[in-house]
C-alpha cells in the first residue's frame, strides 16, 4: 500500500486548517461581525493579487481592481452560499472586475485615439507642408496636449472628443459662444505650431 510521505500529509493537514479557518471567518461576517472581515482580506489578499497579475494587462492597477471585488464581496455577501468556497467565488468577482477595468482601459485608449485623429482632422498640421509620417505627427500632438493646461485640455476635449455643440460649452463655462470660438482657435494655433516645431525640430536632426 502506498503512504504519502509526512511532508504531504502535513502540507496538506495546513491548507485544509486554512481553509476551515477561512470558512469560519466568513461565518463570522455573515453572522454580523463586520470586522472579521478583516481576516478574509487579509488571508485572500496576496493570492487574489498574485491572481490578477497573472491576467491583467501592463499598467492596470491590480490593487485597486483587488480592493474592488473584496468591496463587491462584502456588498453582495448575502448572495454567498455558505458551505461553499468563498476564495472561488471572491476571484469571480475580481474577473469581473478585472474585465471591467481592461475594457475601461480600452475604452480610454480608443477615445483618445478618436480625439487625437479629430483634431488632426480639424487641420491642425499641414500635411504637404511638414512632409512627416502621421505617427509622426500624433506623437508630437500628444506631447503638445500634455503642455496645456487641464482646463484647456478639458475644452478641446468637449468640443472635439464629445462634439458638444459650442452653445453648451459656452454654458458650462460662462462664456459666449464667440468667446468660445475664438479660444479654440487661439487652441489650436497654438497646437499647430507646437506640432511644426516638433516636426521641424525632428527633421532638422535626422
Amino acid at each position: 500500500m502506498k503512504h504519502d510521505h509526512p511532508s504531504n500529509q502535513a502540507g496538506s493537514t495546513r491548507r485544509g486548517s486554512l481553509a476551515a479557518d477561512l470558512s469560519a471567518a466568513v461565518e463570522r461576517v455573515i453572522a454580523g461581525d463586520r470586522g472579521a472581515y478583516a481576516e478574509v482580506v487579509t488571508r485572500l489578499e496576496r493570492p487574489l493579487r498574485a491572481w490578477l497579475v497573472g491576467r491583467a494587462w501592463p499598467g492596470i492597477d491590480v490593487d485597486d481592481v483587488a480592493q474592488r471585488a473584496f468591496v463587491q464581496a462584502y456588498v453582495q455577501l448575502h448572495r454567498f452560499e455558505a458551505g461553499t468556497d468563498f476564495a472561488a467565488w471572491l476571484f469571480t468577482l475580481a474577473s469581473f472586475e478585472l474585465k471591467t477595468e481592461m475594457n475601461r482601459v480600452r475604452r480610454t485608449a480608443d477615445y483618445h485615439a478618436r480625439f487625437v485623429s479629430e483634431l488632426l482632422e480639424q487641420d491642425l498640421v499641414r500635411y504637404e507642408e511638414l512632409g512627416a509620417g502621421h505617427e509622426a505627427r500624433i506623437e508630437h500632438l500628444e506631447r503638445c496636449l500634455a503642455q496645456l493646461e487641464e482646463r484647456q485640455r478639458e475644452l478641446l476635449g468637449w468640443r472635439y472628443r464629445e462634439q458638444l455643440p459650442l452653445a453648451e460649452i459656452g454654458e458650462r463655462l460662462g462664456r459666449s459662444v464667440p468667446a468660445i470660438k475664438k479660444a479654440l482657435w487661439k487652441l489650436r494655433g497654438r497646437l499647430r505650431d507646437c506640432v511644426e516645431l516638433g516636426v521641424a525640430g525632428q527633421g532638422g536632426s535626422a
